[in-house]
């Protein structure tokens, strides 16, 4: 079991080659960080949907290596549908959330919440098993799904990750608001935000992901609503089990929240947390850069479905052959166990 306290930093490493030790063990260290991830042991949340309000459980359990992010769902007759990828293909709706279909006419909704944790702490292998048709709301934001991550710690696996890279830039676009897809050396993404509110405005944020940025930066941060919207939205259907205890509710000027704010500007974070979610549904963590104004859930899938349009948008590239900065993979939560099966790494 080796703590994040111990993970590799490109300082070190740069002062063992110029000491001249441990070439050998440098090797294993970078392939390890290079090495898929799962889940070391299952973990399970209780709640409600915020749309449905109905009660459900969700259960993270560990996936095979190659197998990315798949969800499976118990249905009413007690019978439990077969794994599929969670992948924007089967995305059916993007209003104010991102719904599935697993087929044999069974959905799941919400799921950018639980596929943010997952893509930001660095998991690329996993199971996610519901008994509803919705995912837990839970706090409103990504915390509770991470600090599960971080309290079970991670597996490496043998096989090698893979990445979508950005070969082309793709844009799509609804009047002035846009989402687009960027050559770009690393993983980062540009937000901003502006809404008619004072106490929202114009916000933006530019994240270069680690999952310790993610956790620290990120993940935290909570959907949002406002009075003025939700007769509306209730009789449509949609926040029937959203309260304060798991939105930030926006009254006129005035933030109704006892607590108030997690962050100055949690509304743009909790849209970068909804972004990392919903880019995850490509199957495979994205090297290059998404930049979003006015964006939201339907850009999110729309610029997927543009960059798979083409396969000269992309190209799928193994970890090794990546100019990876060591560090960035390997700058985990504090706390954060990572078990190494070193004899699995060639």
């Amino acid at each position: 079991m080796l703590g994040a306290a111990f993970a590799p930093s490109f300082f070190w490493l740069t002062q063992f080659r110029a000491l001249g030790l441990g070439v050998g063990v440098i090797s294993r260290m970078n392939k390890l960080s290079t090495r898929q991830r799962t889940l070391a042991a299952a973990t399970s949340f209780a709640g409600y949907g915020v749309h449905s309000a109905q009660p459900v459980t969700l259960t993270l359990s560990p996936g095979a290596a190659d197998t990315g992010i798949t969800i499976c769902r118990q249905k009413g007759d007690g019978t439990i549908t077969a794994p599929v990828p969670v992948h924007f293909s089967r995305v059916t709706r993007t209003t104010l959330c991102t719904t599935l279909d697993l087929g044999d006419s069974v959905s799941v909704a919400t799921v950018e919440h639980v596929m943010s944790a997952l893509s930001g702490m660095g998991v690329d292998n996993a199971l996610i098993t519901l008994d509803g048709g919705e995912c837990p709301i839970l706090d409103g934001s990504a915390r509770p799904f991470a600090e599960a991550i971080l309290q079970v710690g991670l597996e490496i696996q043998p096989a090698q990750r893979k990445f979508l890279k950005i070969i082309r830039a793709v844009t799509v676009r609804n009047n002035d608001a846009f989402a687009a897809l960027e050559p770009y050396n690393g993983r980062a993404l540009d937000l901003e935000i502006d809404f008619d509110s004072k106490v929202i405005g114009r916000q933006r944020m530019i994240f270069d992901w680690t999952p310790r940025r993610y956790y620290e930066d990120v993940a935290s941060a909570r959907t949002f609503g406002f009075v003025r919207d939700a007769k509306i939205l209730r009789q449509a259907g949609y926040a029937l089990g959203s309260s304060l205890d798991n939105s930030i509710t926006v009254h006129e000027d005035r933030i109704l929240n006892p607590g108030g704010l997690r962050y100055e500007d949690e509304f743009v974070r909790h849209k970068l947390l909804d972004a990392i979610g919903d880019l995850s549904l490509g199957g495979l963590p994205i090297w290059g850069r998404f930049r979003s104004y006015k964006g939201g859930h339907a850009l999110n899938a729309h610029v997927l479905t543009g960059l798979f349009s083409s396969e000269a948008n992309y190209e799928i590239v193994g970890a090794e052959d990546l100019p990876l900065e060591v560090e960035a993979f390997d700058d985990q939560p504090e706390g954060l166990a990572v078990n190494h099966y070193l004899r699995s790494v060639r």
